[in-house]
């Protein structure tokens, strides 16, 4: 064990040295993954719902401009959102390479962030497409249950509690969270087609998309994730970074 732990601490760090984005529809694992690989390369896990969280609590120019939007329960612009991604990749601890975990939505978002990109001596993404079937997506969404206590997440298809109802851990009420309804997980999907197919057409075209199976396990499906991802060449040049 000793050894094993001295080889791995001897073993030289790869840097990503490039952007990785995360694409699949709701409870494909998107976020998960992300997180995983995100942690594997020690760089950032970016969600744009983060920087927007941090902008409002800084309050900082942008996110004085976006608190009245988001408290009108309205969605904040792309200006603004573009340029809180240009600020959040600006910074000292995305030098080495980020993963972006529901970004960008629309190709507009996506030809903006190319350009960002490129001048920032990133050159281009790599996209991962989680796919999985619709209807095995809809059982999982539909059976998931959480505990009212502890959070623990369960399905009562594929992971039932042992006492039907009652959390394994604390034995807490599990509930069904409202958009995990049938009718409402259905029209989420719908919009998620419309909104991204045109989103994997276009980096579909760019050479840059990895479809994965995502109705595989997570440790398959990160299995998958690795090897679609390559880390970029050293030497690139890097745009000027922020701390």
């Amino acid at each position: 064990m000793k050894t094993s732990r001295m080889a791995a601490a001897k073993r030289p760090r790869v840097d990503l040295n490039r952007a990785v984005i995360f694409l699949g529809p709701p409870g494909s694992g998107k976020g998960t993954q992300a997180k995983v690989l995100a942690d594997r390369y020690g760089v950032p896990h970016l969600s744009t719902g983060d920087m927007l969280r941090e902008h409002v609590s800084r309050n900082t120019p942008l996110g004085a401009e976006a608190k009245p939007i988001m408290e009108r329960g309205e969605l904040v612009p792309d200006s603004l959102v573009l340029k809180m991604v240009a600020q959040r990749i600006a910074r000292l601890d995305c030098k080495r390479g980020f993963v972006f975990d529901g970004f960008p939505r629309t190709v507009a978002q996506a030809r903006y962030l190319d350009d960002l990109l490129e001048r920032r001596g990133f050159g281009r993404p790599s996209v991962i497409h989680l796919v999985i079937d619709p209807a095995l997506l809809l059982r999982r969404l539909t059976g998931r249950r959480m505990c009212k206590v502890g959070g623990e997440i369960y399905n009562i298809y594929d992971r039932p509690t042992k006492v039907e109802g009652r959390c394994d851990n604390d034995g807490g009420e599990l509930v069904q969270r409202p958009d995990d309804r049938e009718e409402v997980v259905a029209s989420r999907l719908e919009a998620y087609e419309k909104q991204t197919a045109p989103l994997v057409a276009y980096y579909r075209q760019r050479g840059v998309l990895h479809d994965v199976d995502a109705a595989k396990s997570v440790e398959e499906v990160g299995q998958q994730v690795r090897r679609s991802v390559q880390p970029a060449r050293r030497g690139i040049r890097r745009g000027k970074v922020r701390s």
